[in-house]
């Protein structure tokens, strides 16, 4: 489990250290600097994966990551502290990134081990490279870090359009792994159709109590062609009649992509998704939040980021942290559940927000 996060000089954070636990949810009004606190995940997870350019470039280079742009800004410090299943403090992954010919480039990238006295063991692996080989080193600290650093993936299935991935046919054996896109949906739901019945059905069952119209999927592979799939559902009362993606709302396609996710039998470790509530209904939005709610139960890290009241709702004081903007930088501050306990027992925590209670209005 990540236990905090420090940043320094990213985007619109100066400099925060954010306490993170087993579930977490983040809200603040538009462009206070969630979005960015999300995208630290990415920006690591792509360096990770030794794609930092690449995502650098795609993102509109170097100046667009830096706090206050290349002016005021030339390095980016990024720190993760992770925990054990009893909340020891055991390990560290730190990074600095130094600005250059629109590019960033790994400064420093080192990790940490914290001893039985209580001191920090720490080692540097690579120093004024373009792209991180981190993932490859098995020995040392590294081997412990990298099956940390693995296990997190920010998912975005905000792409619902006619283009979108989810709605073309995928390879029937792209199915190690729900991907963060969800263009793969078809061939991982085939998979634990075939692997994972029960889970299946569990997946299927809590579609239809968000859309009444959805029986069943149908899943096979193409009849012209047997690598390929396509998430293809019946109606109920029309059972003549096949109908794939294209025939599902945006919401309930998204809903799919996240119950799939959440519902799988080995799902990742740390799950980060940005604003999931898009285009679901309320009853959808409650569903969602108990799932949230059930697996950081069982020892998966959640953390999400909403602008949703109803979503909010379903969450205590100590799982909420809220984004403001301060001095042109934005700060986090995550609740305490004694300093709210008297507005909490008159008000839900949609409503807190609501009235700026807890901040994270535009207001």
């Amino acid at each position: 489990m990540i236990s905090s996060i420090e940043i320094k000089g990213f985007k619109s954070i100066r400099n925060q250290i954010v306490p993170l636990k087993q579930l977490n949810v983040l809200i603040g009004g538009n462009g206070v600097g969630k979005s960015n606190f999300i995208s630290v995940f990415s920006l690591v997870r792509n360096l990770y994966e030794g794609s930092l350019q690449n995502y650098v470039i795609k993102k509109g280079g170097s100046n667009s990551f830096l706090y206050g742009g290349n002016k005021i800004t030339n390095e980016i410090f990024i720190k993760f502290i992770f925990s054990n299943q009893i909340d020891e403090v055991i390990n560290s992954f730190f990074v600095t990134l130094e600005s250059g010919a629109n590019k960033l480039f790994i400064k420093k990238l080192s990790t940490g081990f914290k001893g039985l006295n209580g001191h920090w063991h720490e080692k540097d692996f690579e120093q004024n490279i373009e792209e991180s080989a981190f993932s490859k080193i098995k020995e040392s600290q590294a081997y412990y870090v990298n099956n940390l650093l693995k296990e997190f993936e920010v998912y975005h299935f905000h792409d619902t359009s006619d283009n979108s991935p989810m709605k073309r046919f995928s390879s029937i054996n792209d199915n190690r792994f729900l991907k963060k896109d969800g263009s793969n949906l078809a061939a991982f739901l085939y998979y634990l159709k075939l692997k994972h019945p029960k889970h299946f059905l569990r997946i299927e069952r809590t579609i239809c109590s968000i859309a009444p119209f959805f029986d069943k999927f149908i899943l096979e592979p193409n009849r012209l062609n047997p690598e390929n799939i396509q998430l293809e559902w019946l109606e109920k009362g029309n059972y003549e009649s096949f109908f794939n993606a294209n025939n599902l709302s945006d919401g309930t396609l998204r809903f799919i992509c996240l119950t799939t996710l959440l519902l799988q039998p080995t799902p990742p470790k740390i799950i980060i998704i940005d604003e999931p509530e898009l285009g679901l209904h309320p009853l959808a939005i409650n569903i969602l939040s108990e799932l949230f709610k059930k697996k950081s139960q069982e020892g998966i890290q959640v953390i999400i980021s909403t602008q949703s009241i109803t979503l909010l709702n379903n969450f205590e004081p100590e799982d909420t942290i809220v984004a403001d903007r301060k001095e042109n930088s934005t700060i986090f501050n995550r609740l305490n559940k004694n300093e709210l306990e008297a507005w909490t027992e008159q008000y839900s925590m949609g409503e807190l927000w609501e009235k700026n209670i807890i901040g994270g209005q535009p207001f």
